[in-house]
């Protein structure tokens, strides 16, 4: 289960992101703590990106995003805890522009992207090392 509260960094990136699962994908500095308003910075496909923590509900649900490239992204986390299993849902939305102009493959690009980090972080979180 991620982490949640006031001490050291909870963030998609640092928690259960992309860290070590995309090879796109590079976080920077994160939030002081997992709370609405915190940001945090990162890199994916040569775009550095600041995302802003929108909504946690610890344990349940986590709610951020930002604008990058002139793509507003809105990502809505859902966490199920089953046993000693956490299940991960994932709401991923784009707008603006670019996706306006090409929404076929941005929608591709957004799905693939997506596959690519939740295998990675899959991977992650099952070693046993």
């Amino acid at each position: 289960m991620p982490r949640w509260g006031a001490s050291g960094p909870c963030t998609p990136t640092s928690t259960l992101g992309p860290t070590g699962t995309q090879t796109s994908t590079r976080h920077g500095s994160t939030a002081r703590c997992c709370l609405p308003g915190n940001s945090f910075y990162w890199k994916t496909h040569g775009m550095d990106i600041t995302s802003t923590i929108r909504e946690v509900v610890p344990g349940q649900r986590l709610v951020w995003g930002g604008p990058a490239g002139g793509i507003d992204g809105v990502h809505v986390w859902t966490f199920e805890q089953t046993g000693s299993q956490v299940t991960v849902r994932t709401e991923e939305s784009w707008s603006g522009a670019p996706v306006d102009a090409a929404p076929q493959q941005l929608g591709q690009a957004l799905e693939q992207s997506l596959t690519t980090w939740f295998a990675g972080m899959k991977t992650r979180t099952e070693r046993t090392d």
